[in-house]
């Protein structure tokens, strides 16, 4: 007996976004922000928050320290009922935490990795990875400690029974060190953005990078800002144009929102295309509101932004 649709493993911290900003820090200088907002942070915890506001039961598996930052996470996550009995809590480190120095479209953010370093991939358990029917992954390159043995864990997901996604996220190393012939043989979606794919398979191109990974890849799926999001399905490639905010809050979270839409579909058996929609929608419907999380605030809410932005109709 499956007790979650999903569990998401991955990095956990605290994002603090500063807003209105006069201009881009300079050493030894202060310059300032107008507004700010203390939010729960991490892509992955964005993911599995806006995952079960689509109707999903969603647990996360995770480590975080033994502070104030602490409870801002788990107290986020119960808020949007994400199962947080499997998050591991330690005194050795602190919390994640996130600068967001945030400019319209763009953004330049400044991260204390902390405990989400020192996740290992001994502590998930097979006991717990039989609990779910999916495992999600986000942020690989910041959790430093599961990097060596991801292979591992997918790996045991799939003997388990489980299909898996993967969103890699950007590598503030910028080394890429992530072996995709031995990883995504085991991975059932692969969730980049496009400058990611084209680092991660060292391709100038997206194309050319889908023609390095064809051997071994499954489902993949690219992200690409304004101009929506594109689907190899190991036979051709699908693309589906983006829902466009005229009046953007900001973006951070859309790609960890267009992921939740999509494999909220997947899991739900839908057509690629369906899923790729989907996605779409929901990674437009994060840029009306500040933060990763805030306009999913429950279904009824993400319908009526979809319908009365978007003319989308859930």
């Amino acid at each position: 007996m499956k007790t979650f649709n999903v569990l998401v493993v991955g990095e956990l911290n605290v994002d603090i976004i500063l807003n209105k900003i006069d201009g881009f820090p300079k050493i030894g200088k202060e310059i300032l922000a107008n507004d700010l907002n203390i939010t729960l942070g991490s892509s992955s915890a964005i993911f599995a928050s806006n995952l079960s506001s689509l109707e999903n039961n969603v647990a996360f598996l995770g480590k975080i320290g033994e502070d104030n930052f602490a409870n801002i996470i788990t107290d986020s996550l119960e808020l949007k009922k994400v199962n947080t009995d499997f998050i591991i809590k330690t005194t050795q480190h602190k919390t994640g935490l996130t600068i967001v120095m945030n400019y319209d479209m763009d953004r330049a953010n400044v991260t204390y990795p902390g405990a989400m370093e020192y996740l290992l991939e001994k502590d998930i358990s097979d006991a717990v990875l039989i609990k779910a029917k999916h495992l999600h992954l986000s942020s690989i390159f910041l959790q430093t400690g599961l990097l060596t043995d991801i292979d591992k864990l997918f790996k045991r997901a799939k003997a388990l029974g489980l299909t898996t996604s993967l969103d890699p996220q950007w590598d503030p190393s910028e080394k890429w060190n992530l072996d995709l012939e031995k990883l995504l043989p085991y991975v059932d979606v692969f969730l980049p953005n496009t400058e990611e794919f084209k680092f991660i398979t060292g391709s100038t191109d997206i194309q050319s990078g889908l023609n390095k990974i064809k051997p071994y890849a499954n489902l993949v799926v690219i992200k690409d800002g304004e101009n929506g999001a594109h689907l190899w399905d190991t036979k051709k490639l699908i693309s589906k144009v983006a829902f466009l905010n005229e009046n953007v809050v900001d973006c951070i979270g859309a790609g960890d929102s267009f992921d939740a839409g999509f494999i909220s579909e997947f899991l739900k058996e839908k057509d690629y295309e369906k899923c790729l929609e989907f996605g779409n929608i929901t990674g437009a419907i994060n840029t009306t509101a500040s933060g990763g999380t805030t306009a999913f605030e429950n279904i009824k809410i993400i319908k009526e932004i979809a319908k009365t932005k978007f003319s989308y109709q859930l």
